[in-house]
């Protein structure tokens, strides 16, 4: 149950992600949200099928957050805190999560 909470949170990001992302790309923004807002899609909705690749498809997610987090604004420590701490608090929730999305996989490889 938990785990598809997370799912559902994780959907409704990347949804927003896409439609504003997209509408910042109109504007000429930046490029990064709608792609990265399919990608949570992709992870919200493995994860609320409880498959690992939800849980893998967010950490590349957040992953590729990184680097794209030092093009914007560098190493300033204070232009992280607000790209990377809320993405990261659920890349933890996610990790929590592999373990078991893990054995259920192969659960019902074998059964």
């Amino acid at each position: 149950m938990a785990i598809r909470a997370l799912a559902l949170l994780i959907l409704l990001f990347g949804l927003y992600f896409v439609i504003f992302g997209s509408w910042l790309i109109l504007l000429g923004g930046s490029w990064y949200y709608t792609p990265c807002g399919i990608l949570l899609c992709i992870s919200g909705v493995y994860l609320f099928r409880l498959s690992p690749v939800g849980a893998w498809s967010y950490l590349l997610a957040w992953a590729l957050t990184i680097p794209w987090t030092i093009y914007e604004v560098g190493f300033h420590f204070w232009g992280w805190l607000p790209r990377l701490f809320g993405p990261t608090l659920i890349a933890i929730a996610v990790a929590t999560c592999l373990p078991y999305l893990l054995r259920n996989q192969k659960d019902n490889i074998h059964a």
